[in-house]
């Protein structure tokens, strides 16, 4: 039996961590703390410590700030949302979500439509196009609901009424105010996730700024209108983290010893070699026998279902944390390419029979 670090089922973990992840308050705390009535002083409670920070950090001015906070408005909604995720399923109930038919047409089509803009991202960040499509496919089902939410009720709700992470949530309010000053977004109108993630890829503030591009060279870095920055910032996003061009996600997994009894973290920290050497059954498709490999777990609809996690399952996880995710997005860019009569290369190959899994 493999140990609860890869129970995945399990995990309940915010669908827009974009970075590192941020260690969550104790879980011993309450999901959210209502606003009250704060008696003219606060608009939201620890707002001051928060002005505070955020002028010292990123030198905006604290007049402003207050302003656009006392507009911000708590929705219980977004709370709502946030603790019933979708990686909170099974795999054999999220996998469904992302892999029907017709978001795997809808990739192939679009690509068909983008494919000199796509192919041209995918070699300028040695990403496969197939897998930047996934990611948008997964997101926003290709741009067509990129979130209802204004991004600073967002960020406000969960920064200052969410306790088990609002401190994260809170720095990437800090980042949103620093982010709408560099890009002209008008701060009080953008629209996102329940979490604040924006545009097709769902950046959160901090990545936005960190990672995407100006890939139309337009002077600005637009992740709604301009499919250029959208696309390439996602490749980039991906690149930045470690992809390997010539290297699939993961790998079938034939057979587990059942006496193996051991905990495997997402980050590779074996080898291949190790791995086989463990009892554990698979076909390592010519890679060479000291490529770092990780064991996955996920809940099968009749009991566990096994890969092998390479480097690029693990970059997949630094977009989202969840391996339900990262395996779902590798096995829709699979079937992407399928659909799209394109020759699937070392990243994919290892999932043409994903869908009768």
């Amino acid at each position: 039996m493999i140990g609860p670090a890869l129970l995945v089922g399990a995990l309940l973990l915010g669908p827009w961590v974009f970075g590192a992840p941020v260690s969550a308050q104790s879980t011993a705390a309450p999901a959210s703390a209502e606003p009250t009535d704060s008696g003219g002083a606060e608009p939201h409670p620890g707002a001051e410590a928060f002005v505070d920070r955020v002028v010292a950090e990123h030198g905006l001015d604290a007049d402003y700030v207050r302003a656009v906070l006392g507009r911000a408005e708590y929705q219980q909604a977004i709370i709502d949302a946030i603790t019933r995720p979708a990686e909170g399923k099974p795999w054999h109930e999220y996998r469904p979500i992302f892999l029907g038919e017709t978001r795997i047409r809808a990739g192939a089509e679009y690509w068909d439509e983008h494919r000199e803009l796509v192919d041209r991202v995918a070699e300028r960040f040695g990403v496969p196009a197939p897998f930047v499509l996934a990611i948008i496919g997964v997101e926003t089902n290709y741009g067509t609901i990129t979130g209802s939410y204004r991004v600073l009720d967002a960020l406000a709700t969960l920064g200052f009424y969410y306790p088990r992470r609002g401190a994260f949530f809170a720095r990437e309010l800090g980042e949103y105010f620093r982010l709408a000053e560099e890009e002209g977004l008008p701060l009080e109108e953008v629209r996102g996730s329940y979490a604040g993630a924006m545009g097709l890829g769902q950046f959160i503030p901090s990545s936005y700024r960190a990672y995407a591009v100006d890939f139309d060279e337009s002077g600005s870095r637009d992740l709604w209108q301009s499919l250029p920055d959208a696309l390439g910032s996602v490749a980039n996003y991906l690149h930045v983290h470690g992809w390997r061009p010539d290297e699939p996600t993961a790998l079938p997994v034939e057979a587990v010893p059942a006496a193996l009894d051991r905990e495997f973290p997402i980050k590779p920290a074996d080898t291949l070699d190790g791995l086989a050497a463990l009892g554990i059954e698979f076909d390592a498709g010519g890679l060479a026998g000291d490529t770092p490999a990780t064991l996955i777990e996920l809940e099968g609809e009749t009991g566990p279902e096994y890969w092998i996690g390479l480097t690029n399952f693990y970059v997949m996880t630094r977009y989202n944390r969840s391996p339900l995710y990262a395996m779902a997005v590798s096995q829709l860019a699979a079937a992407i390419a399928s659909e799209a009569g394109v020759e699937q290369g070392p990243s994919l190959a290892t999932y043409a029979g994903a869908a009768g899994r």
